[in-house]
């Protein structure tokens, strides 16, 4: 797949172009990508860096870091990804600008976009404008039930499985391990302290099962209350996985809650629960789509 962040990176053609932010690249996103194949043009998603949301000053938990959506949108297999820096100045832009800047370049002769899609400045560029236009637009359905606010939402409520029914995947944490307190050698399980990036979409506190880097694993999330913590930590512990982790970039599959976190009557009472959090995690399913 080609990435271009300007018109000119991208060959001449007729274009069919799957339009939006598609944060988390859930089923409905790739619903759009496999429309825009499917019209035998030249196939290219546009998407929106940094998210629209952000800029405009509202605060939004990102399903999936920028650099795997990308990854995502690729693995959907469209020709081409066409990134468009999202700006104050392009928040304001008419959508007649809008066509006239980003999908005239281009080559766009197919408009693929989901039922609600909106554009331009206060959003008052639809499918009807664009059919003015001359773009042959094609609405693509919304999936039933599936949107990037209900993934949050199911998130945020640690139902991991219920969003990876939506994501068609598991749902994924990513940022890069650092040095925590150390406790979990000292108690027998060490664990890798991941660094979420800003904006990224944290779930409810909790234990949880899944998996990192090949191995199953068992993951606190939360501010650890045994030890009187304060600040939300991504803790996750690598069954079978020997090793150094610090300063390396992880991906962390969550397959399904667990438990609540809580704090513990005495250090045997913690490492027992641990035993068996570790237990469930070697069990736990994958889900799938």
């Amino acid at each position: 797949m080609i990435v271009a962040r300007s018109p000119s990176e991208l060959e001449p053609a007729d274009r069919a172009v799957a339009i939006g932010t598609f944060d988390g690249v859930h089923r409905g996103h790739r619903a759009v990508i496999e429309a825009a194949k499917a019209t035998g043009l030249r196939s290219t998603v546009i998407t929106f860096e940094p998210h629209p949301r952000l800029v405009l000053g509202y605060e939004v938990q990102l399903v999936t870091t920028f650099e795997r959506r990308v990854e995502l949108i690729g693995e959907a297999g469209p020709d081409e990804l066409f990134v468009v820096e999202f700006t104050p100045e392009l928040s304001r832009t008419e959508p007649e600008e809008f066509v006239a800047q980003v999908l005239t370049p281009i080559g766009t002769r197919i408009l693929l976009a989901g039922d609600n899609f909106r554009f331009g400045a206060g959003r008052r560029g639809d499918v009807a404008l664009l059919r003015r236009l001359g773009l042959e637009v094609r609405p693509v359905p919304l999936v039933e039930g599936v949107s990037s606010s209900r993934v949050r939402e199911l998130v945020r409520a640690g139902d991991v499985r219920g969003a990876a029914a939506l994501l068609g995947r598991p749902f994924e944490l990513e940022g890069v391990v650092v040095a925590g307190d150390q406790r979990g050698g000292t108690l027998g399980f060490p664990t890798a302290n991941v660094v979420l990036e800003p904006h990224a979409l944290s779930p409810a506190y909790g234990i949880y099962a899944g998996e990192a880097l090949g191995h199953r694993a068992a993951a606190s999330i939360g501010v650890n209350p045994h030890y009187g913590g304060s600040e939300r930590r991504v803790e996750a512990f690598l069954l079978d996985f020997e090793g150094d982790l610090y300063g390396r970039r992880v991906r962390l599959e969550l397959w399904q809650r667990l438990r609540d976190e809580r704090a513990f009557e005495s250090e045997e009472e913690l490492v027992a629960q641990i035993a068996t959090d570790v237990a469930a995690a070697r069990a736990a399913e994958r889900p799938v789509a």
